[in-house]
């Protein structure tokens, strides 16, 4: 059936600009732009980070990174644009942003979780401003309440939606161990069932709540829904007591699941955060080779 050209432009004219129906990242093949460094590593040498990317590239020759949402001075225009400014002058692209919100996404009050949804949106915009292809949302524990499933499906679900509208991926990490265990992870995503809703596998923070097996197991988990981005360490250290794994193992997990994403550096371990980064950066060169 054909359409006149009126009936054409009225159709035109009253459709809505549809989100995309799923993210459609390039991602690099060559080992090294595969990877990332995250600046929560160093979030005790105070570097600026209108200056983290050129430290980056002159330490490393790395040119993709993570800066934590706590980083930013602010969310001010005028700040993301000197930020971006900064980054491009030293050719570097932004990959990632794990975002804290400071309210919880499970929270019985409706109007805490409303906030919480509001700021996990502006971060989104953010993502926009600096470039980044996605965001990682912590879900924040609340106390005395469990982590629930249905509430937590239903915040994703508008913010998952939002970052369809502006083209950013949504990231959950198994991270906090009470809030954001890898398999209530798995559940939510499972519920909101979305292509802008990801898994973003911390190769150790699963360690601080079980044995080996259970890690290596949560992780697999976490990249069955895995899509941009996942965090490379091979320590965690908690209340003095250092968790280790086995980098090459996780890495062939990664790779099992069909994994093409970008691995960012977050050492997490004792000794400095500089010689920590190399490590992780060496081990992922010998692992992607």
């Amino acid at each position: 059936m054909s359409l006149n050209r009126r009936s054409l432009l009225k159709m035109l004219s009253v459709a809505p600009l549809a989100a995309a129906s799923h993210p459609s990242i390039a991602f690099p093949v060559e080992p090294r732009k595969r990877i990332a460094v995250a600046s929560y590593p160093f979030r005790d040498q105070h570097i600026p980070l209108t200056k983290f990317a050129a430290m980056v590239v002159d330490r490393y020759k790395i040119f993709q990174i993570e800066p934590l949402s706590d980083h930013f001075l602010s969310r001010d225009a005028a700040y993301l644009r000197e930020l971006r400014a900064a980054n491009e002058k030293a050719g570097v692209t932004v990959v990632n942003i794990p975002v804290s919100l400071r309210g919880s996404l499970y929270d019985p009050d409706e109007s805490k979780r409303a906030a919480a949804i509001q700021v996990s949106k502006a971060w989104v915009d953010a993502a926009v401003a600096i470039g980044s292809p996605s965001v990682r949302i912590h879900i924040e524990g609340v106390k005395g309440v469990a982590p629930d499933v249905d509430r937590s499906a239903a915040s994703l679900k508008s913010i998952a939606a939002y970052g369809a509208e502006k083209n950013v991926v949504i990231n959950l990490e198994n991270d906090d161990p009470k809030s954001e265990e890898a398999f209530f992870l798995v559940k939510v995503m499972d519920k909101v069932a979305s292509p802008w809703l990801h898994g973003l596998p911390d190769f150790c923070n699963s360690r601080l709540i079980g044995p080996d097996q259970y890690n290596y197991d949560a992780v697999r988990a976490m990249f069955e829904h895995a899509y941009c981005i996942s965090h490379v360490k091979d320590s965690e250290v908690d209340e003095g007591k250092v968790y280790r794994v086995d980098v090459d193992r996780t890495f062939a997990i990664a790779k099992a699941a069909g994994y093409h994403g970008y691995f960012s550096m977050e050492w997490e371990g004792q000794g400095d955060p500089y010689t920590g980064t190399q490590k992780l950066i060496d081990a992922t060169l010998k692992n992607l080779a």
